[in-house]
């Protein structure tokens, strides 16, 4: 997971554990799949060259890598841990050079990429983390960096614009993470994911639906629409005019 600061929490158990991430989004599967059909699917036929943004363990990735043959993909992480169970998960996508594990901060790395340097940017419940403006920075060199026509493609945790309904939504959630890490003895884990999820909904954290997509149009994206979306989970696709 990319990071901003210090206090990135994927550096710690949830980074090591983060399996358990089907527990905290069940329809986290549904998502990366969704994710690596629409890159599959754009421009078939065509070689290309792809990033991906908070490759985590390397989940979203493999969905990315195996859905499109003609894909040669940088996947970048700032938690070591995560990285660690990525470069296990996709041996074989690696020694085979179709992927790049990198370890950086996503911002920092974007900045230092040439214009018109890739055709396809991916991420998968990554960008919700980080903060509002640092967000729109990563929107903005996404943009600079893809080609013309260029796909961008972002499965998230999305919050409801209804405050009433999303606040419904985490209530609903907070109880299910409860009932299942009890059940597992992991309430040290459940703690971790809590203490992030009020990061996530914090002021300067919490990502918006609406005005998130009227962001990227403001910056220049075309296209821009959600082609999945179950509760907070959306995967939302942009291209460069």
């Amino acid at each position: 997971m990319p990071s901003t600061d210090e206090s990135n929490m994927f550096t710690g158990r949830i980074g090591e554990e983060y399996g358990f991430l089907a527990v905290i989004c069940p329809n986290v599967a549904i998502l990366i799949r969704n994710l690596g059909a629409a890159v599959a699917a754009w421009k078939p036929g065509v070689a290309v060259r792809g990033l991906e943004i908070g490759c985590g363990t390397g989940l979203s990735t493999l969905s990315l890598l195996s859905q499109r043959e003609n894909l040669h993909l940088r996947a970048l992480d700032a938690s070591p841990a995560m990285l660690t169970q990525a470069r296990d998960n996709l041996s074989d996508y690696v020694a085979a050079g179709r992927v790049e594990l990198i370890e950086s901060d996503a911002l920092d790395f974007l900045r230092r990429q040439p214009d018109v340097s890739v055709d396809v940017v991916a991420s998968n419940y990554a960008i919700h983390n980080f903060h509002n403006d640092y967000r729109e920075r990563v929107f903005a060199e996404i943009l600079r960096m893809l080609a013309p026509g260029g796909l961008f493609a972002n499965g998230d945790r999305f919050a409801h614009d209804d405050r009433a309904r999303h606040l419904a939504s985490t209530q609903a959630a907070v109880l299910r993470w409860f009932d299942a890490f009890a059940k597992v003895n992991r309430l040290d884990l459940l703690q971790d994911w809590i203490v992030h999820l009020l990061s996530d909904e914090s002021p300067d954290h919490i990502m918006y639906r609406a005005p998130t997509l009227a962001t990227l149009r403001s910056l220049g994206f075309g296209d821009v629409r959600s082609i999945y979306s179950e509760d907070v989970d959306m995967l939302v696709t942009a291209t460069k005019h």
